[in-house]
């Protein structure tokens, strides 16, 4: 079985169900120039947090006819009223680049199957990166990346979805920038937009407290990539945001989410180094406290 420093992955998300651990990802070898193939994960069970996984799984293959044919990005699988839905970015033969739902009625390998009608992310924007937020009233939200190659300065998104997560039931909100992160750090762009400010991977975590956190990812002064961390003033999904000072994770690494194991603990799945092929799974022990998450300095991989 492929231990995690074995698989090549970006943006690495784990679904814990009982003592069985699943890791979904961008698996595609060359996720930005080939032929999108699909996406692929693996599993691993026991009373701690396995490193030697199953797999590789053939979570989702492109039907013929797809509507997209390159950029399978990011997806992340979450368990919503007792169904496994997938949501993933996907660049469209026509139009712009975007998150789409996917369902599976089979658990949580798959197969996965369009649900969506193509990208639920406003269809004249460039978007990716979207993951599912539930409010306190049950309400899905889908909160995603407003990319930078459109707006320069990147932004994080957020729109109320139908309760069935097929479509948008509203218009999105503009929750934060991210030029508002002290330690993210203008980079070189292309036109029109030379200088820009990358906003990638949010994902939002409640604390036991009732805080609500959102971690981020972008790229700091020295040009690694690092996750940072925001709070809901409101500990509402529509902010407004504060930003942390310093980054959660600064050792190029990227694209984060927690979850936790068996035991409560809590951990933190990255992608290290941000450079393909090397990219591998790693994760991080991470502990809540009142200025925000910090590592513990257990590391898996």
């Amino acid at each position: 079985m492929p231990r995690l420093s074995d698989i090549q992955i970006r943006d690495p998300f784990v679904l814990r169900e009982h003592d069985t651990y699943y890791l979904f990802g961008s698996t595609d070898k060359d996720i930005w120039h080939s032929p999108g193939v699909g996406f692929d994960a693996y599993r691993g069970a026991g009373p701690t947090i396995p490193t030697e996984l199953e797999g590789p799984f053939h979570v989702f293959r492109p039907p013929a006819g797809f509507w997209s044919r390159t950029n399978f990005w990011a997806p992340e699988v979450h368990r919503y009223r007792n169904e496994h839905y997938m949501l993933a970015t996907f660049l469209p033969t026509s139009g712009h680049r975007g998150t789409a739902v996917l369902r599976s009625t089979k658990g949580a390998l798959g197969p996965y199957e369009e649900w969506s009608t193509g990208p639920v992310t406003p269809a004249e924007w460039e978007c990716l990166d979207g993951t599912l937020f539930v409010d306190g009233h049950d309400d899905p939200w889908l909160v995603f990346c407003h990319e930078w190659v459109q707006v320069g300065d990147g932004e994080v998104c957020a729109v109320r979805l139908t309760p069935d997560l097929r479509s948008a039931a509203g218009e999105p909100l503009v929750l934060f920038t991210g030029s508002e992160a002290p330690w993210a750090a203008v980079q070189e762009g292309r036109p029109p937009h030379d200088h820009a400010y990358v906003t990638d991977g949010p994902f939002l975590h409640r604390y036991a407290d009732g805080r609500l956190s959102t971690l981020w990812s972008s790229y700091g002064p020295d040009g690694n990539y690092l996750i940072g961390e925001a709070f809901s003033e409101t500990g509402l999904v529509t902010g407004p945001w504060r930003q942390s000072r310093c980054p959660l994770y600064d050792a190029d690494a990227g694209h984060g989410m927690l979850f936790r194991s068996s035991s409560e603990d809590l951990y933190l799945a990255i992608h290290t180094p941000n450079d393909s092929p090397r990219e591998r799974p790693i994760f991080v022990q991470v502990a809540e406290t009142p200025e925000g998450l910090v590592t513990t300095g257990t590391v898996l991989s």
